[in-house]
């Protein structure tokens, strides 16, 4: 391991050395007015301050401080100095500074849990094994491919070369803000690439932790940098750049054009996992409350706000009445709380905007003649502060409506009725949209036979466990490229043939 200089750490009104890293802080003054840049934390050079809220409080929690372009000129020179360096260090020395994060990363855990808890509203029930665990086990996962890929095969007599594409931007969201951070930033630097991560800046003490992580873990400067700022500015600026050679995006469609238009001016390669708006198919022959149990769990996962969320659910005419008290009953369990109780099954939305968003979604559906069944655009009772929306159930929902084509990111399922299998098909495959879906059916082959023809690029059967190394993205304006395990770690690879 190369040895590091001790570092100082702004953190409020306090400087911390690197050694202390590992202490509990308080969120209450947290200002992140620092980039993580060339292994050193160096002062946002930028204008703006955004405001970190608690949804659940609608407190302050402190202030992030956007970075410049100059400050993303800076990030994009040290990833480019560094990357000659990493990509030729064997991958076995790459895997083991990733082991060396993953233990930084253990250690701090329920730290991470704690505050995407607090920034993102997610169920400390959730945040715990997700938001954290799964979130941090991707660094020991890309160490273990990268310790058995084959970077170099042969056709015949001729070497194939697999090298990594170069300086990665990556640009992550705020609903699984450090699982979708690892699900780019770690496969990248298995294969060789170094990076520059623009995480949320309404979710940012996740990555401030991640940073403190890798330069714990001895990463040699300029591998992994930090930089703080909106999309519209600095990410924009960040895909732009002349000296990025790839972009990984997670967000919505819409960002997502406007990201492959401004990357497309310099032909860098570009993967995106974007939005949905998943249909789960349910059929007469299924354990009706067991599959709606299961939809509804991916439905309000996170307070719906999940692009997986499987909020339409499909089902044949002849259940529907049937299907939709189901669906009332079960969705009047998921009551609302404190998602810092172990006890909550469901926090709030992330901010006043969302839940502004999810609300007029479900006016604007009643409008276009879909039922209430449960919950609705009214604040929920017993909750008048915080950004808490009432877990809602909409029937009468027709396939062309407003409500079913617009991913809601809230929790807001919509029963609709297909007149036959082909019928249920068409209706889950009629979005823009393809990136997760579901099938419930006692008969396993009708499942899995309409598994096959659903244009989405997940689907879960009768509730099958998800897989984290398998791979994750989608058809259509769902998105381009996969995630997870080695598919996911291929995306950061170029192939070199050699003519011998």
């Amino acid at each position: 391991m190369l040895a590091r200089p001790r570092l100082e750490v702004q953190r409020g009104q306090q400087t911390l050395l690197d050694s202390a890293a590992n202490e509990t802080w308080s969120m209450a003054t947290l200002n992140l007015d620092h980039h993580y840049l060339d292994g050193q934390w160096q002062p946002c050079t930028g204008p703006s301050r955004f405001p970190i809220i608690n949804p659940t409080s609608e407190a302050l929690i402190g202030h992030v401080r956007s970075g410049s372009k100059a400050d993303v000129d800076a990030a994009v020179g040290a990833a480019r100095r560094a990357f000659g360096d990493w990509s030729e260090t064997p991958p076995e020395t790459r895997a083991e500074y990733l082991d060396a994060l993953f233990r930084e990363l253990d250690v701090r855990a329920d730290e991470i849990a704690t505050s995407i808890t607090a920034e993102v509203g997610s169920t400390l029930s959730l945040s715990r094994p997700v938001q954290a665990g799964a979130a941090i086990s991707k660094f020991r996962d890309n160490a273990a491919i990268a310790l058995d890929y084959p970077f170099e095969e042969y056709i015949g007599p001729t070497p194939i070369l697999k090298e990594p594409v170069g300086v990665v931007a990556c640009i992550t969201p705020w609903n699984f803000p450090l699982l979708q951070i690892a699900a780019k930033v770690a496969p990248a630097l298995a294969a060789g690439c170094t990076v520059i991560l623009k995480p949320s800046e309404l979710a940012p003490t996740n990555a401030k932790i991640l940073a403190e992580c890798v330069h714990a873990a001895n990463l040699p400067a300029g591998v992994f940098n930090l930089v703080w700022g909106d999309g519209p500015n600095i990410g924009q600026h960040l895909v732009a750049h002349a000296d990025v050679d790839m972009v990984s995006f997670t967000g919505s469609t819409a960002a997502g054009r406007t990201i492959a238009g401004v990357a497309g001016q310099t032909i860098k390669r570009v993967t995106m996992e974007l939005g949905g708006k998943s249909a789960a198919i349910v059929f007469e022959d299924a354990d009706l409350e067991r599959a709606v149990s299961g939809v509804l769990e991916t439905c309000f996962v996170n307070s719906g706000q999940s692009c997986t969320a499987h909020s339409r659910l499909v089902v044949p005419e002849s259940l529907e009445a049937q299907a939709v008290e189901v669906a009332r009953s079960l969705a009047e369990q998921w009551t609302l709380g404190d998602p810092m109780d172990d006890a909550t099954r469901m926090g709030p939305v992330i901010s006043n905007d969302q839940r502004t968003r999810v609300r007029a979604l479900i006016e604007q559906a009643e409008a276009e003649g879909a039922h209430v069944v449960t919950g609705g655009a009214a604040a929920p009772a017993g909750h008048s502060s915080g950004f808490f929306v009432a877990p809602t159930v909409l029937s009468n929902v027709r396939p062309d409506d407003t409500i079913a084509q617009t991913e809601v990111f809230g929790p807001v399922l919509s029963v609709l009725t297909a007149r036959d299998d082909d019928d249920a098909v068409r209706i889950a495959n009629h979005t823009i949209y393809g990136l997760s879906g579901g099938v419930w059916s006692a008969d396993r082959d009708r499942a899995l036979g309409i598994a096959r023809r659903l244009r989405t690029g997940t689907v879960e059967v009768n509730g099958g466990t998800f897989n984290g190394a398998a791979p994750f993205g989608g058809y259509r304006q769902s998105g381009l490229g996969r995630e997870m395990g080695l598919y996911g770690f291929e995306e950061f690879l170029e192939l070199k043939t050699l003519q011998v």
